[in-house]
């Protein structure tokens, strides 16, 4: 049964103590979640939280959710999403970053690469488009403007703790999980 307490955020060391008790969504992509995970956690990236929503929502009546990203960002994102739904959820404040830091266990898939984390793909792309605009200034002016269009980008997801950039690179296929990837989570989590 679920707690007659409502969460809303659990610092490293209050889920670590709970981990046992919880149910952990991390929200991140599946390059991320093959990365490291917080131990028992489920992979349903942010974007796909619509579709896990009913899956979600029986969890949420037999135990607390806690939903995870790197930093805390996207897992509260998801949080608000839920709880729109009246689904209610905690978000690991400080996310997985803060649990490693603490040297609490995360897991990886057996045979699972090394991706990348979603902020290292968005420097490095932004890093390119930034220089490829520079470069190509040299020769024509306008080109300039990818960077400061890259620029304004970063200013305003610092801005608005949002990312487009990520958004949009979350969409490339070493990012995405499988269809039968996402089934079998949802399946596991309705068992």
């Amino acid at each position: 049964m679920a707690s007659s307490t409502t969460l809303t955020a659990l610092t490293a060391e209050q889920a670590h103590a709970r981990l046992h008790e919880l149910t952990v969504i991390d929200v991140r992509t599946p390059g991320e979640y093959a990365s490291g995970h917080l131990p028992g956690a489920h992979n349903i990236p942010l974007d796909h939280l619509d579709a896990a929503l009913p899956a979600l929502r029986t969890v949420a009546g037999r135990g607390d959710l806690l939903v995870v990203c790197a930093s805390g960002a996207r897992s509260a994102t998801a949080c608000r999403r839920l709880a729109e739904q009246g689904v209610p959820a905690a978000t690991l404040t400080g996310g997985t970053t803060a649990w490693t830091r603490l040297g609490h266990d995360t897991h990886r898939p057996a045979g699972a690469r090394a991706p990348w984390a979603m902020e290292r793909q968005v420097r490095l792309a932004a890093g390119s488009l930034v220089l490829a605009g520079l470069l190509a200034g040299q020769r024509r002016s306008a080109a300039r403007l990818l960077s400061a269009g890259v620029a304004g980008g970063l200013v305003f997801s610092a801005l608005t703790d949002t990312c487009g950039m990520a958004r949009i690179l979350a969409k490339l296929p070493h990012n995405r999980p499988a269809a039968t990837d996402l089934d079998a989570t949802l399946v596991a989590l309705t068992r």
